[in-house]
């Protein structure tokens, strides 16, 4: 058997056995009145198996998920040096004409001059 499917197996059966565990307590505990309405009920049998299964589906994919997640193998290696970044900025000065004769046409959306 392919060990993906061995383990998917075992993750199913450990999660039941957390579903049972679960609904055994909360049956005893008398949670939420459940030991009641299941013992009372002539279909009560059939509310604590259906809430065995439902949470025995939830806890076994969750079971899965987390042993799946846990399996990351990075190939990356890990640390090493980082080269510093240097940054060797000079200003530049950019030369303005703000005479009358200046060849620049005025902005359109700009602020226009009024002169008097």
């Amino acid at each position: 058997m392919p060990k993906l499917i061995s383990l998917y197996i075992r993750n199913v059966l450990f999660g039941f056995a957390l579903s049972g565990i679960f609904v055994g307590t909360m049956l005893y505990l008398n949670i939420a009145n459940m030991w009641h309405l299941v013992s009372t009920s002539s279909m009560g049998w059939v509310a604590a198996l259906m809430l065995f299964m439902f949470n025995g589906l939830v806890f076994a994919g969750v079971q899965f998920a987390i042993v799946i997640m846990r399996m990351e193998k990075d190939d990356d290696p890990k640390g090493g040096k980082r080269d510093p970044l240097v940054l060797d900025y000079q200003p530049v000065a950019i030369p303005v004409d703000e005479g009358k004769g200046s060849s620049r046409p005025p902005c359109a959306n700009g602020p226009t001059r009024v002169s008097t």
